[in-house]
């Protein structure tokens, strides 16, 4: 019944779950990234739409995009939101999503938002990412909880086109990132996610992890770390509630320390950036109120996994990059000393 349900999940990957009109809150983005094989550049373009909580008719599009350049240290940031009636397309039996003019659909997106030093715009294809991939259970995507829901549709997905920031067109044939979905009624209360598509000591191996925390009530959930790591041709999948409960994690601005084990394995991991490599966002949340997001996709991340045979370690390997991993945190907090570009 699980390979079942993750069968399903699969299938319907990129068709947005929002039905215009309901009165339930509700969120839901696109969301494109992808870094240069060498150098710290990188991309993010977001399509969503965000309905506050019993007020359909003031349902919005936005575009979101930014540019990380952690050579300059200067990073370009654009958002620009339209009214989603008569402007905006979330197709829910098909890939094909519309923010005013700016498109996305298989393998291609074009948009531009934002204005002057921080405009940008985008005409890009992509191909390939293999099989999409579940950071939850199969079963909890039709759940009522979590309230929000993740995917990556196209993991390892290679880009091509130019992208336009600080008056300049970049090529990013050859750029290697992701394509992703994610959607809910309610922003995760405290998150730190992470990815790294392409690590610079194995080129062909996939990380997706997240540290997540809720609130119900005045109280709080133990932190939960699901992980998922495709490496050499094997999908290690230590996501199920029991393991994400059991995994040891704890982050701050701006390190992440995260450990997940088996009776057969173990994977250590850290994520940092430096300060100035986050841009901060302000994400308006379904239920009322707003969280920060720090988003950075230029940083650092160390897994080591460990293999065990008849409870002794038989085989260790590191998996590194310097500056092609994703790291967010989305919290309450307003003491990190990021500011808010968007």
């Amino acid at each position: 019944m699980a390979d079942r349900a993750a069968r399903a999940v699969r299938e319907r990957a990129n068709c947005a779950r929002y039905r215009p009109g309901q009165r339930g809150g509700f969120y839901e983005s696109f969301f494109q990234r992808a870094n240069h094989p060498t150098r710290p550049l990188a991309f993010w373009i977001r399509y969503t739409l965000f309905s506050p909580a019993g007020r359909p008719e003031a349902a919005e599009g936005e575009l979101w995009a930014v540019y990380f350049d952690g050579e300059s240290g200067r990073h370009a940031v654009a958002k620009r939101e339209v009214p989603f009636a008569g402007r905006c397309a979330f197709a829910r039996d098909a890939f094909s999503v519309a923010v005013d003019d700016a498109r996305l659909s298989p393998g291609r997106l074009a948009g531009a938002a934002g204005e002057g030093e921080d405009a940008i715009a985008w005409d890009l294809a992509y191909e390939g990412g293999g099989e999409p991939l579940l950071l939850l259970p199969g079963a909890l995507y039709d759940a009522p909880l979590p309230k929000a829901k993740a995917l990556v549709a196209a993991p390892m997905a290679v880009y091509s086109g130019v992208v336009r920031a600080f008056g300049r067109d970049v090529d990013v044939s050859g750029w290697v990132g992701s394509q992703n979905h994610n959607w809910g009624t309610k922003h995760t209360d405290l998150y730190a996610w992470g990815q790294v598509a392409g690590f610079d000591s194995h080129p062909d191996s996939f990380l997706e992890v997240a540290t997540a925390r809720l609130k119900i009530g005045p109280l709080w959930t133990p932190s939960m770390t699901p992980l998922v790591l495709r490496h050499r041709g094997e999908e290690i999948a230590l996501s199920s509630l029991v393991q994400a409960v059991r995994a040891e994690a704890s982050f701050d601005y701006f390190t992440w320390c995260f450990r997940t084990e088996t009776a057969q394995l173990r994977v250590d991991g850290e994520i940092s950036a430096r300060a100035g490599d986050f841009v901060g966002l302000a994400y308006r949340n379904p239920p009322g109120g707003v969280k920060h997001c720090l988003n950075t996709k230029i940083g650092a991340c160390t897994l080591t996994l460990r293999r065990k045979s008849l409870g002794r370690e038989a085989a260790v390997e590191t998996l590194t990059t310097a500056r092609r991993a994703a790291f967010e945190i989305l919290t309450d907090d307003r003491g990190h000393g990021v500011p808010i570009r968007a």
